[in-house]
């Protein structure tokens, strides 16, 4: 299993000094100012880069990072566009009744005590996270990760347990 774990994208440089705006995949914002070290693809070779400093100046500009060694923006320019990644040592606590997505994906699926699929990906939304469920029959099956759909997950065992009698598709009987 790859040893590296996605939470941002550098969306744009902020300013003169070097400052990058990112775009946070994590649903811990707050991570990223205890965060010292990161790491960045480069052609699939992940590079270690040192943290020196976070800020958000305001809501409108996000979260903003500086990396040791960056200090223009033309500097900054060539990290525009690229993912963060953080090792296992970095990740996050998380608190219970929380999963990282790498975790989910690849759980078996039931429902009414029958395997109905695998999970296949977590999609992010505001309002909330959905699961793409690949049915037994092949077919992708979207579920709201809310708790009218969901009864339960085992992390040990990577089993999610819908809630029975739940109507998934509009013409199910």
């Amino acid at each position: 299993m790859d040893d590296f774990f996605l939470i941002a994208k550098v969306v744009s440089v902020i300013g003169k000094e070097g400052f990058l705006k990112i775009l946070s995949y994590s649903d811990f914002p707050e991570r990223f100012y205890s965060v010292n070290k990161v790491f960045i693809d480069f052609f699939g070779e992940k590079k270690l880069f040192l943290v020196e400093k976070v800020t958000s100046r305001s809501r409108k500009s996000g979260i903003l990072l500086k990396f040791k060694g960056f200090n223009t923006e033309k500097d900054a320019q060539v990290l525009v566009g690229k993912e963060i990644f953080v090792d296992k040592n970095n990740l996050v606590k998380l608190p219970e009744g929380y999963y990282f997505i790498h975790d989910l994906i690849g759980s078996e699926v039931f429902r009414n005590e029958k395997k109905f699929g695998v999970l296949k990906d977590v999609l992010i939304y505001p309002a909330n996270d959905v699961y793409v469920i690949e049915d037994i029959g092949g077919n992708a099956v979207l579920i709201p990760a809310v708790k009218d759909y969901i009864e339960r997950y085992d992390p040990e065992k990577k089993i999610l347990i819908l809630k029975p009698g739940s109507q998934i598709y509009e013409d199910e009987n």
